[in-house]
């Protein structure tokens, strides 16, 4: 029997990860926080971790995953016009995402590097969306100057963080800020950050700064010099920074760069509001009120994340809420 959607998804986050966070993400949800080394939650995820063995998969209430279940009925879950264009895959991952701790700086290989290196059509361009943020927060986003092979490698070799945040630019976060960050970009998020992260449905991430990690998890198995020449080391200047954190309109969150990607409405409801059918998560930041279709309904309140399928058609939003609909590229 085919699992009923709309789905309220509970939390999903892998044990021991390599860095700390998660206690923004219990706050968001009102939920425990599993251990201090739980920073991201896997929402509607058809993407496991490189590492493989399952982690990070949504398993459903039946106990099969969503990635089954979507690859056994892709057009009720995505439609045709998708499936035509895609196959049957999502096309996105969903995360939340909170740090206790600064996060490696490292990039994500793109479309082309992830086919030619990683057996993997797809690479990972991501955008963030900010949840809360510390009042001194920030992140690390591409390189303030141009930086060489020969500095890059040398920063690998001694390890030297302090010297790639150095050459980064310096990108301060508050809660509803944005931020599209395109496969390619160095980039690292500070402490006292909870965010939505959208992006490419692949766990693919080069490590400049391995910390704990061995050579081989940090550089996804590759050879060094392999390794970093998916990296941009061109100079990324302010007025690029600035496009990537602009919205267009009220309601949509990124800018025209990331519509190849996924997309992500920031949507207000004060009464009614009806969605088209698609394929969709539901994240809702603020308020209370109810989910309903033609055949369910589902109460929702902040920190409420919510699977939605192209069959459930169009979807009917009431109450007084604040939420982020995610959706794959359209």
């Amino acid at each position: 029997m085919s699992t009923a959607t709309p789905l309220l998804l509970g939390p999903n986050q892998p044990l021991d990860r390599p860095y700390r966070g998660g206690a923004g993400i219990a706050r968001f949800r009102g939920t425990e926080q599993p251990t201090p080394f739980t920073p991201e939650d896997f929402v509607g995820s058809t993407t496991e971790v490189f590492a493989g063995g399952g982690v990070g998969l949504t398993v459903l209430p039946d106990g099969t995953t969503l990635r089954e279940t979507v690859a056994a009925d892709p057009l009720r879950f995505l439609g045709e016009e998708h499936v035509r264009h895609y196959g049957p895959r999502t096309m996105l991952l969903v995360k939340l995402l909170d740090t206790a701790e600064r996060l490696f700086v490292h990039y994500h290989p793109d479309d082309a590097f992830a086919a030619a290196h990683l057996n993997s059509p797809l690479g990972k361009t991501e955008a963030w969306a900010i949840i809360e943020a510390a009042p001194d927060a920030y992140a690390g986003l591409g390189f303030r100057r141009a930086v060489t092979d020969a500095e890059v490698r040398g920063w690998w070799d001694g390890q030297d963080a302090d010297a790639m945040v150095d050459a980064m630019n310096r990108v301060p976060l508050s809660a509803g800020d944005t931020l599209l960050v395109p496969a390619g970009l160095a980039h690292a998020i500070g402490p006292g950050v909870t965010l939505v992260e959208l992006q490419q449905p692949t766990d693919l991430s080069v490590l400049l700064e391995r910390r704990t990690l061995t050579e081989r998890e940090a550089l996804l198995g590759l050879d060094l010099d392999t390794a970093i020449d998916g990296l941009v080391r061109d100079i990324t200047p302010a007025e690029r920074i600035q496009h990537l954190r602009q919205g267009r309109g009220a309601e949509t969150l990124f800018p025209a760069d990331a519509d190849p990607f996924f997309g992500a409405q920031r949507i207000h409801v004060a009464g009614h509001r009806e969605l088209d059918a698609s394929f969709s998560v539901l994240v809702v930041l603020d308020g209370s009120g109810t989910l309903e279709t033609a055949d369910s309904s589902l109460p929702l309140q902040r920190g409420a994340t919510v699977l939605t399928a192209y069959g459930d058609g169009p979807v009917a939003l009431s109450g007084d809420l604040d939420l982020i609909r995610c959706l794959p590229p359209r």
